[in-house]
């Protein structure tokens, strides 16, 4: 039986001949599993949607409860049948609600685990390590060069520079679905207790893991705080909203930004951006290669990012291996995860990157 009877790469992404159901579709398709709830990975207009529930919910507030024909939760652990295939989902670690999806069919596992980081994250499950013949995964950090630092750490600096800098805003660019809530996390338990204020293109989302029993703090909205009010005081808002423009209603504002793009200076220069701080939702060349060990897998499928890297580490180790050169998954840019799909970026959909105009101007 050859794996691709289970699972193969298609224009569509990738799908399942046995189950007839594809995995993070890039386009419309009759039945899909979603992994999580970025857009790149989790598109409007299927037919059927299975995902967790967290994922289900983060989807229709990005795109209206009718995102999909119908829909079907699986709680972590729960396993349904499609066509004969056994789906069961299991934590990513990536953002709430993450899974890997692993399918079962006569006797063979592959695990397709969408995005994942095996690094501590006070608000998503951890990834689990799942045994599979075959492990699919990313390397959006897929470079022995990239090595992420302690978050706690990279958390301190931006703690560390309101201290040094009272009298300036200090804001923050954060992907608007799990990085934001996570730097909110981090700052809380770093001990900064002030309240911190949001664009409003994160105010849903923000809401929703604080249902889910989030302890982030107090939250205000930034739309309509005096200039003068935002001295001393830390902003969330999505990346796209770190303009020139949209910064000059700010106090001498120092521009931050958490990514693991962070590590290279010269897109810190390039954006503009103070204060870069090394925080990443992916695994980075450690965390890849030991969670791809711990799966103890015996081939490797390697779908977007640095591949040839990942593939030539599996290789060395006596591991099958092959890029997938899957098309349409953006590398750990809500930008480019928003033109992928064809549409603004949150700031830009919200209205909110020209100076005084939406709820992300003070």
């Amino acid at each position: 039986m050859r794996p691709e009877d289970l699972l193969c790469p298609s224009p569509k992404g990738l799908y399942s001949p046995a189950g007839d159901f594809y995995v993070d579709p890039v386009r419309a398709v009759p039945r899909a599993l979603i992994t999580h709830g970025h857009s790149d990975h989790a598109r409007r207009g299927h037919g059927q949607v299975l995902a967790t529930r967290e994922t289900l919910d983060l989807m229709a507030l990005r795109y209206g409860a009718n995102f999909a024909g119908a829909t079907q939760a699986l709680a972590y652990g729960e396993s349904v049948d499609i066509n004969g295939v056994r789906v069961t989902a299991h934590p990513a670690g990536h953002v709430l609600g993450s899974a890997q999806m692993a399918l079962d069919w006569r006797g063979l596992t592959i695990v397709a685990s969408g995005d994942y980081k095996d690094a501590a994250d006070p608000t998503c499950a951890p990834f689990a390590p799942v045994r599979c013949h075959v492990f699919i995964s990313e390397a959006t950090f897929g470079l022995p060069v990239f090595r992420h630092p302690d978050a706690a750490a990279e958390t301190a600096k931006l703690v560390n520079s309101v201290g040094l800098f009272p009298e300036r805003a200090h804001i923050l660019g954060a992907y608007s679905l799990g990085k934001a809530q996570r730097m909110m996390a981090l700052l809380r338990q770093a001990g900064h207790a002030a309240p911190l204020y949001v664009h409003g293109a994160l105010t849903e989302i923000t809401d929703y893991y604080e249902a889910k029993g989030m302890a982030l703090g107090p939250i205000r909205p930034v739309k309509g705080v005096a200039k003068a009010e935002l001295a001393g005081a830390i902003v969330i808002a999505p990346p796209m909203a770190l303009t020139d423009v949209w910064t000059r209603n700010f106090p001498d504002p120092v521009t931050a930004f958490a990514s693991g793009w962070m590590r290279v200076r010269a897109r810190a220069r390039q954006r503009g951006i103070e204060l870069p701080l090394v925080v990443s939702d992916h695994a980075d060349w450690d965390g890849l290669t030991a969670s791809v060990a711990a799966t103890g897998c015996e081939e490797l499928w390697v779908t977007h990012g640095a591949e040839d890297a990942l593939v030539h580490w599996a290789g060395t180790r006596g591991l099958r291996a092959r890029p997938l050169h899957m098309v349409g998954y953006a590398e750990e840019d809500e930008d480019a995860q928003a033109a992928a799909e064809g549409e603004p970026p949150p700031a830009a959909a919200e209205g909110e990157a020209e100076a005084g105009a939406g709820d992300g101007a003070p």
